[in-house]
């Protein structure tokens, strides 16, 4: 829900800092990252201590030295078998993400990683947003400074590996017009479906439909049905940045946006536990933001069951190229 209004100032310039930062949540350190006696045993895997924030983000500082640095080897064990990323307005699997990280064109002077917060998913997964300051060119192009990440980990046995990475990047409003920015002046079309996503299971179609609801209930500012479909622990990446879901849904009724129509499609999951999981689909929306047309966007939202039911805590977008 989200990326509908970070639209504004930041789906728009998602290619450049995706296309060019590694997936930070990519965790192997079994020292660090799982805090936690070493037991091949999955049953005392799952009862392990959970991991500290600190050391997560000492493992998220690792993968970003490793995308500095060009370490290819890098990356393999540190993603899940079906890791996904959102970059350079497109999605990535687990082959795609090692040559785009570990293969990159960009020169990286810096990187500095703040205001993170660490949201955890059930005994074994674990949601990492923060900031992203960011000094570097990617293809000769200078990417935004300043972005908004988010990172999804999961246990294997002892060690934590990423699943999932994706940035939001904040619209430096004095920058010259960007690439992304010349789809975002004609109207959004619709995604065609793919097969691997005509028949999504049944988590992955009960989070899809509500998450196509809340779109609607955006669309319409419905804000009573958008607290309904909220968690009390919503966190989600909107145009005035990271926010609790309180403030994240008033943003969402006064974000300027004027909607004809909405259209998700291809929605796909990835499994965090028996009552968590991760949502993928691209949205198309026919309207404007503040005069800005909306561009296609991929989205990921994160859902929990709380009482039997899926409700969001977490949601963010990326623009499509």
């Amino acid at each position: 829900m989200n990326r509908m209004k970070h639209f504004i100032f930041a789906v728009i310039a998602a290619f450049a800092v995706t296309a060019c930062q590694p997936a930070a949540n990519t965790t192997t350190n079994n020292a660090v990252a799982t805090n936690t006696n070493a037991n091949s045993n999955s049953n005392a895997a799952s009862t392990a201590a959970a991991p500290t924030k600190e050391a997560m983000m000492t493992l998220e500082r690792s993968a970003y030295d490793a995308w500095k640095n060009k370490d290819a080897k890098f990356w393999d064990p540190f993603l899940t078998s079906n890791f996904v990323g959102f970059s350079n307005g497109k999605k990535l699997d687990k082959a795609a993400a090692i040559k785009e990280y570990g293969q990159s064109d960009c020169d990286v002077k810096s990187v500095a990683l703040s205001d993170d917060q660490m949201t955890p998913l059930g005994p074994n997964a674990v949601l990492m947003t923060y900031k992203t300051t960011t000094d570097a060119t990617c293809g000769g192009q200078k990417i935004p400074t300043v972005a908004w990440t988010a990172g999804v980990y999961v246990r294997e046995g002892n060690q934590w590996k990423g699943a999932f990475h994706a940035d939001a990047p904040v619209r430096d409003q004095n920058a010259p017009p960007m690439k992304s920015e010349a789809n975002a002046a004609k109207p959004a079309t619709a995604a065609t479906p793919t097969a691997a996503t005509a028949a999504p299971d049944a988590a992955t179609d009960a989070m899809f439909t509500l998450e196509k609801k809340a779109w609607d209930d955006w669309k319409s500012k419905n804000q009573k049905a958008m607290e309904d479909w909220a968690s009390p622990n919503l966190t989600a990446f909107t145009s005035d940045g990271r926010q609790p879901g309180a403030d994240a849904i008033k943003t969402w009724m006064s974000d300027g946006c004027e909607v004809k129509s909405v259209s998700l499609t291809d929605p796909s999951s990835i499994t965090l536990g028996p009552d968590h999981g991760l949502l993928l689909f691209k949205a198309a929306v026919d309207g404007k933001c503040k005069g800005t047309a909306i561009p296609p966007e991929y989205g990921a939202s994160v859902y929990a069951k709380e009482g039997g039911t899926w409700k969001a805590v977490f949601t963010m977008g990326t623009s499509i190229l």
